[in-house]
């Protein structure tokens, strides 16, 4: 088999949609059914949503959770997650898999958790990568993209998105069973 990989000079929003016509061309291949996109604020979904219109797949988008920035405040609005239910993309809200508690321990007493260790390993690809792993963990466990089956996630540096994996998912029970089968594009560290 014989694939190719497009590679961003840098990460960041400015390779979201050049990434979003790199999983498009994936997606033509047929065999994938659903896609995970980390949008923070939607936008990123929405343009998914946009470019995907033609095919048949489900995206479900996952943001941060409640409080992320700010106590009792949202990243995405609820306008915008009306938009894109009707869309018929869901979208969850929850705690990070690969930091949350971890991070709230980490911030109050220093050190690190096997959790963050996890999560520097995936840094060390790229931070969209880690991102790529964390919402496949966090949909998984809600339900909203299957275990045992491809699917393709989208993740991020900041703002807009700059990976795109190939992965099957795992519950957080069994994070190990995870596995990553291509990566469809990444900004080079």
């Amino acid at each position: 088999m014989e694939k190719s990989i497009t590679y961003f000079e840098k990460p960041g929003k400015d390779n979201t949609d050049e990434l979003i016509a790199c999983v498009k061309e994936r997606l033509n291949e047929g065999d994938i059914n659903y896609v995970a996109i980390a949008s923070a604020s939607g936008e990123s979904a929405l343009k998914l949503h946009e470019a995907l219109a033609d095919l048949d797949v489900t995206i479900v988008n996952c943001t941060h959770h409640m409080g992320f920035k700010e106590p009792n405040k949202a990243d995405i609005t609820p306008e915008m997650i009306a938009k894109l239910e009707d869309l018929g993309i869901t979208t969850f809200m929850g705690s990070h898999a690969l930091s949350a508690t971890g991070r709230g321990i980490t911030n109050k007493f220093g050190g690190f958790t096997p959790i963050d260790m996890i999560a520097a390993s995936f840094r060390c690809i790229c931070q969209g990568f880690k991102v790529c792993a964390e919402i496949a963990i966090m949909l998984a466990d809600a339900g909203l993209v299957p275990v045992g089956e491809e699917i393709i996630t989208i993740g991020g540096t900041a703002k807009g998105v700059d990976t795109a994996v190939v992965m099957t998912a795992a519950n957080m029970t069994k994070v190990f069973e995870m596995k990553f089968h291509e990566i469809i594009a990444m900004p080079r560290p």
